[in-house]
Formats: structure tokens, sequence, C-alpha cells
């Protein structure tokens, strides 16, 4: 599946035992009454519930399953740790209160006092990715000085004067190409014409993805446009990014070899953000099965009712089936109503019976 949210269980699989992680199902069927905590989303993760993580342990839902599934990646949080600190959440040892953010990239969490820089509105914040991801893949710095959160500066350090002007210039070379000399009128003009059809900005035939401007984006290296250009920014702490900043990113040959190679190559899908996915989740609520769209919006305890009566039900038909096969008798309408009333008078007595 390409991303799904993921469940570990402390009962099955200790901190000591291989890392395991199961899905929303599986949490609330196979491992009802377990010690089970959330992990958020995963990529590609597929459910190891019942392989040979969990030994004996069979899965309830899907009982011959493949013994591991090798594409899965799993990192400390299956084990209850987080962030750089590699300590658990809730950390009843910490008594600050922080923000927890995910790295789009090796998908871990992290303290925002963790980062490596300074956060203004973390309620604001969109996708981030940890200093050691952006190293794992250092071309993501040449994109960051041109499309990323700008980093927040240290304040002054008290009796350190700081001239305005300079100030000025320095925040203004950050985001405006120099020309390395002056240039007569005619220079200037082509000049800025080469500028306008390397800029930053997309016009929207760019945008709406035209035949020409993806034939142009195949011949021309678009990491390779930017570093001509110069912009740096520090290469230290984590690196916030606004959602569409993956649509910038270079697809051409030797781009999507260094994404493989870094192992990365899910940056160049815009499909993968948790924003498409909570997106698809708001706009199709039924892209899944029904009952399982109903089930993802319910408490645990009303899952697990749902779950267990659908059970009952489909099996309580069957038997009627099987049942009026045996007799050789005719499915009416008047045999569907009383079966029916008789599941009903059968759940009116197990929930007067539970509150007795």
């Amino acid at each position: 599946m390409k991303r799904q949210a993921v469940f570990a269980c402390n009962t099955c699989t200790t901190r000591a035992a291989e890392p395991a992680g199961i899905c929303l199902a599986c949490a609330n069927n196979c491992h009802d009454g377990h010690d089970i905590f959330e992990l958020y989303t995963k990529r590609n993760f597929c459910c190891d519930c019942g392989n040979n993580k969990f030994g004996e342990f069979k899965c309830k839902l899907i009982p011959d399953k493949a013994d591991e599934n090798f594409r899965n990646q799993y990192n400390h949080n299956f084990s209850g740790c987080y962030c750089t600190c590699d300590r658990p959440y809730p950390d009843t040892d910490d008594q600050a209160n922080d923000e927890m953010i995910q790295c789009v990239v090796c998908e871990d969490w992290f303290h925002s006092r963790h980062l490596g820089c300074t956060l203004v509105e973390p309620e604001e914040l969109q996708e981030m990715v940890c200093e050691a991801c952006m190293n794992r893949a250092p071309f993501l710095w040449t994109y960051a000085a041109h499309f990323a959160v700008p980093p927040v500066m240290a304040p002054p350090e008290e009796g350190v004067e700081v001239d305005a002007e300079d100030e000025e210039i320095s925040f203004t070379t950050q985001h405006i190409h120099k020309n390395p000399s002056p240039s007569t009128g005619a220079e200037q003009t082509e000049k800025e014409v080469e500028d306008k059809s390397s800029s930053c900005k997309r016009t929207n035939v760019e945008m709406m993805g035209s035949p020409a401007r993806t034939v142009a984006k195949t011949l021309v290296c678009r990491l390779r446009e930017l570093q001509v250009q110069g912009l740096e920014r520090p290469r230290q702490g984590a690196v916030f990014w606004p959602y569409s900043w993956r649509s910038e990113l270079c697809t051409c040959m030797s781009c999507k070899k260094a994404y493989v190679a870094a192992d990365v190559p899910f940056l160049m899908d815009q499909s993968d953000t948790i924003l498409a996915y909570e997106n698809k989740g708001l706009a199709e609520p039924f892209g899944q099965p029904p009952l399982m769209a109903l089930i993802n919006s319910m408490e645990h305890v009303q899952q697990l009712e749902v779950i267990y009566g659908f059970k009952e039900m489909t099996t309580s038909i069957a038997a009627f089936s099987d049942q009026c096969v045996a007799e050789g008798k005719m499915v009416t309408d008047e045999a569907v109503n009383q079966f029916f009333e008789e599941l009903r008078s059968g759940k009116r007595r197990k929930t007067n019976t539970g509150y007795q």
C-alpha cells in the first residue's frame, strides 16, 4: 500500500524483539486488548501481523501471509522511541511542552528544540526534512536556497551593533541574483530576457504541464540551472518547505538516478505527501470499502463493536442460507424479515444484559 496508518504492539514485539508494524484492522481485531501505540502513517508499508516476526501468532484476518515484508522500512519509532534524543513519547521524564514534527523523508519524529533551527509558528509549518536527510540527499540544499522557508537567524549578541543598511543588503542578496558587472541597455535587455526564461516562477502554461515544457525539462537540468545562480543557504538544521516544493524538483535522467542513489525516489511522487493522503480521505471518503471508511472515523470501542457485529451478521446470514438449502425451502420476504427480526432481538438481549 502506498501509504497507510501503522501501529506497533508492545505485547507481541517487545523493544528487544525485531521491529514490526501492523495495520488498523489487525490492531482492532488480532491485537485487541494488547499494548498498542500509533506510528501515524508510513509509505509503502505492508502489515506484518502473523508473519515470522510474530512467531506462532497468526493473523485472524489473513492467516496465510508472506514470511517477511522486504520493502518495509523500520526505525526506532517501532520500539517507541523518537527524535535524535531517542526518547519515548510521551516522555514522563520530560516536562517540556514541545512540538513533535515528522520528517517527510525518514519519517522519524523530532522535538522542535532538537531540529537545529528556530521555529516561528510550528502550527503553520508544512513539510520538514531533517538535517540528516538533507545531508543524505545533499542536492536538496540547492533547492532549499530557492524554494524552502528562509532560515530564522539568531538575534545579535548584546553589545554588538548591526548596521541596518548592511543587514538589508545581506537579506536582499539571498533572494535577488546580482549582475557581476554593469551592462549597456541592449545587454541589460538581453540579460532580463535570459533571467525571465530561467526564473523560479512558472507560467500558467508550465503549471498545466504543456508537452513543449515537458520536452524542455528532459533536456535541461533544473538543478544545474539553480546551481549556476550561486544562491546558498547555511547547510545546517532542519529545512521547512511549502507543500508545492516537490514540483520544483528536476526530473531529468541524471537527477532521477541521484534520487534513487540517495534512496529518495518518492520525492518525485506528488501523491506521496501527507497532504495528498489527508486530502484523498476528505475528497474520497469511500475511496476504500465503505465499511472501512466508516470504521476509521470511529473510536476504538466503536470500531470493535462494528467489526464483531459485522462478522456475526455475515456468519448468521451464511447459516440461514445453508439451512434453507439443506431443507429445500424457498427464501421468501417473510422468512428474511423474520431472520433479521431475530438478529435484532438477539442484539437487544445482549445490550440489556450488558447494562445489568
